[in-house]
């Protein structure tokens, strides 16, 4: 009843506006066609009315606002949906690539690696650009000092830095190395050479294809030299006392033919020389040599000059901790290293020293893989001792052509002034070079021939140098784990010392 009355109010108040929309015009019919349109009776002008609305306003606006609510609550809940994605996936990423050569140890964590595992290469190997021979720039090793690099040549691709290191700092590395005390470099026989053939099961025929670089089945002067030459230097005139001496050329050619290698053991020319005597002179390698641990507890010098190597070379130092100690070595007067390269080729059946573990692989083929080689002198030689680079930025290399009209390139006694590239010894400056090349994708490539070099004979005095060398594996995966089964001792002891600590 309430309802019809209320319904009869309303439509005699329609027809009361109607009368006046008549009485007034047009105007009053835009409002009824808008009072329509709106779904809204409007009452008469009166100061004492209100607009009313109909039940179908009110529930859409009840609609509309449970439709944002609603809205809301499901968006809020898709940006938290993707907050955990994305941070899960983070976490995941982190225990697939936290061993990756550039990273931190502190986010290695503690559990075991498979050697199946695939490690993300998401990182790429800096490398310092020469630009031009003679190209100078500035490095900070420092703080509040920067050091002049110059481009010293692109084959290899190497450069000087003056003033690297103190006079005070080359005097304790000195007396840190007397204090441990230094042994011989190198041993008269390399003993392993035998028991590498033995292991490769290699028949006399097959060592001889080996050395016979042109294959004419004929073994010259040069490609027995450069096969020989492990422990004592071999020259064109030692090799014929040798050959004079075990009557190995019948003939008396010069020449080795496959009948007249079967003859000869592994090491008869070795051990024939140490049989008549060998001189110090006489060895790849005549000095004296020491290691000095730079990791945590160190020497602060040590610890420092570690420090300018990751600013010098950019690398990250996780790649620098994990590498060889400093190496300081001493040369007496007539000391010196014939040309050699710091590391060898890698081939897929070569294993890297300082990954093999990790590489959980077995075999007969062994290299340092340094990649990088500093060097620093330690005192200024009175005479000779240069770092000849006998092939620096040569146009082709090959080694058959070292030695060429007995004239060996290699050989840093007779013929240093021959090389295309000396660096004299001054106290405190530092060179270093790429011992390989890029592979283009930011990792190792192949070896870099050209950074051939040796250390000339000291003529007059002593000479002191350093070595530091960054040791990278040309496999990212075998490089990766090495880094992770090396971290994981380190994060336990961490975890152990905060453990003690809290205790």
């Amino acid at each position: 009843t309430a309802s019809a009355s209320s319904a009869d109010g309303i439509r005699r108040s329609s027809h009361i506006a109607s009368g006046s929309n008549k009485m007034t015009g047009t105007p009053g019919s835009q409002d009824s066609e808008e009072a329509k349109a709106s779904g809204c009776a409007t009452l008469p002008h009166n100061p004492q009315t209100e607009r009313l609305c109909n039940k179908t306003s009110i529930c859409s606006r009840s609609y509309f606002l449970l439709v944002m609510v609603f809205f809301h609550v499901y968006l809020i809940n898709v940006i938290a949906l993707l907050f955990y994605v994305h941070y899960s996936s983070g976490q995941d990423d982190d225990s697939l690539s936290h061993d990756a050569p550039g990273t931190d140890h502190s986010r290695i964590n503690s559990r075991g690696a498979s050697s199946k595992v695939e490690y993300q290469r998401d990182f790429s190997l800096p490398r310092v650009e020469g630009i031009r021979v003679g190209h100078v720039q500035k490095v900070s090793l420092t703080p509040g000092k920067s050091h002049h690099m110059r481009t010293l040549s692109l084959k290899p691709l190497l450069f000087e830095i003056p003033e690297f290191l103190s006079e005070d700092e080359c005097h304790v590395v000195m007396q840190l190395a007397q204090l441990k005390g230094l042994m011989e470099s190198q041993l008269m026989i390399q003993e392993d050479h035998e028991e590498l053939v033995k292991e490769l099961n290699l028949s006399p025929e097959e060592i001889f294809n080996l050395l016979d670089i042109n294959q004419d089945g004929q073994l010259q002067h040069t490609e027995v030299i450069s096969a020989f030459r492990d422990g004592i230097w071999l020259t064109p005139d030692t090799l014929r006392e040798i050959y004079a001496g075990l009557k190995a050329d019948k003939n008396g050619d010069g020449l080795l033919s496959l009948e007249e290698f079967r003859l000869l053991s592994n090491d008869a020319f070795q051990r024939f020389l140490q049989q008549q005597g060998v001189k110090r002179s006489q060895l790849v390698r005549n000095s004296r040599h020491t290691w000095l641990y730079q990791g945590e507890g160190a020497h602060k010098v040590l610890q420092d000059i570690k420090e300018r190597v990751i600013q010098l070379t950019r690398l990250p130092p996780a790649i620098v901790d994990l590498s060889e100690p400093l190496q300081v070595v001493r040369y007496e007067e007539g000391g010196h290293y014939h040309g050699h390269h710091d590391s060898g080729p890698v081939y897929p059946e070569t294993a890297c020293t300082h990954t093999r573990l990790a590489a959980n692989t077995s075999t007969p083929f062994e290299t340092s893989c340094r990649y990088i080689t500093v060097l620093f002198y330690l005192n200024s030689v009175e005479g000779g001792g240069e770092t000849a680079f006998p092939v620096a930025d040569n146009r082709t290399y090959d080694e058959v052509c070292l030695i060429q009209n007995d004239v060996d390139l290699l050989d840093t006694r007779k013929n240093c002034d021959k090389s295309n590239l000396r660096v004299t010894p001054t106290k405190g400056t530092a060179v270093f070079w790429y011992n390989y090349l890029s592979d283009g994708k930011g990792w190792v490539g192949e070896q870099d021939e050209y950074a051939l070099h040796g250390g000339c004979v000291v003529t007059h005095g002593t000479k002191w140098v350093a070595n530091k060398w960054i040791n990278i594996d040309p496999d990212y995966q075998r490089q990766a784990r090495y880094q992770q089964l090396v971290s994981q001792p380190q994060d336990k002891n961490n975890e152990i010392k905060n453990q003690n600590v809290c205790n």
